[in-house]
């Protein structure tokens, strides 16, 4: 943190997505859709710029805050289910309901921006941090510091995702009996060229040049050569 307040400018470095705590509520002047809360930890370093060029790196804790309300549709049955334990007693497991799980994949986020504002910038999205889950502090090599009410650090990250419902449903599938080959298979016996086969595969472009998917202005196929302003 002393590091923050001496500093005169922050450069953009990397984040690293931690974890995403999620819960889901029925909404009830909704029927059939569903809540999703989820919070995002990152893991977030930074270059701060000193009065020296040599950058200090930092690390820090960011939180981000996002709800969104999904169609689950509705179901009410209870479901009971038996599976055996080593060395304990086969009884049920606890009762369970048939309500959807909220999932969530993500990806490590980008840095768009980093910047110091002092305490007389605080802004409306501001929010002090509660709790922290213990394995989210165990990421970092020291202890975290919440700060003072001297400067801060607000990052700017590009997330992607995608929120889903899962619920067990039954489907009815085609089934058919086994199927045993009744052909031998002639490749592998050893008898084929391996130059022969390595001469039938296409030379791989796309991994030595990056595919060209830039399309061409529409003046410049029609008349080259001219000149196009707009």
């Amino acid at each position: 943190m002393e590091a923050l307040n001496r500093a005169q400018s922050v450069k953009a470095g990397s984040a690293k997505l931690l974890y995403v705590y999620v819960d889901t509520e029925p909404v009830s002047f909704n029927r059939g859709f569903y809540t999703v809360d989820m919070r995002f930890f990152y893991q977030v370093t930074l270059q701060a710029y000193l009065n020296c060029s040599c950058p200090v790196t930092v690390e820090g804790l960011c939180v981000f805050d996002k709800r969104a309300i999904l169609f689950g549709s509705e179901g009410s049955a209870k479901i009971f289910s038996s599976q055996m334990r080593a060395g304990e007693c086969d009884v049920q497991l606890t009762r369970q309901a048939n309500a959807p799980i909220a999932v969530v994949e993500a990806v490590d986020p980008i840095v768009l921006d980093a910047r110091i504002v002092d305490c007389c910038g605080r802004r409306e999205c501001d929010c002090d941090l509660c709790e922290v889950p213990s394995f989210i502090n165990e990421c970092f090599a020291g202890e975290l510091s919440s700060g003072d009410d001297c400067r801060r650090v607000y990052v700017t990250l590009g997330q992607f995702s995608i929120v889903r419902l899962e619920r067990d449903t039954q489907l009815l599938v085609p089934v058919y009996d086994y199927c045993m080959p009744d052909k031998e298979c002639a490749c592998g016996d050893g008898c084929e060229d391996p130059c022969a086969l390595f001469r039938t595969i296409n030379f791989p472009v796309g991994e030595f040049f990056p595919p060209n998917t830039v399309k061409a202005p529409e003046c410049y196929e029609e008349a080259k050569g001219c000149c196009c302003h707009k």
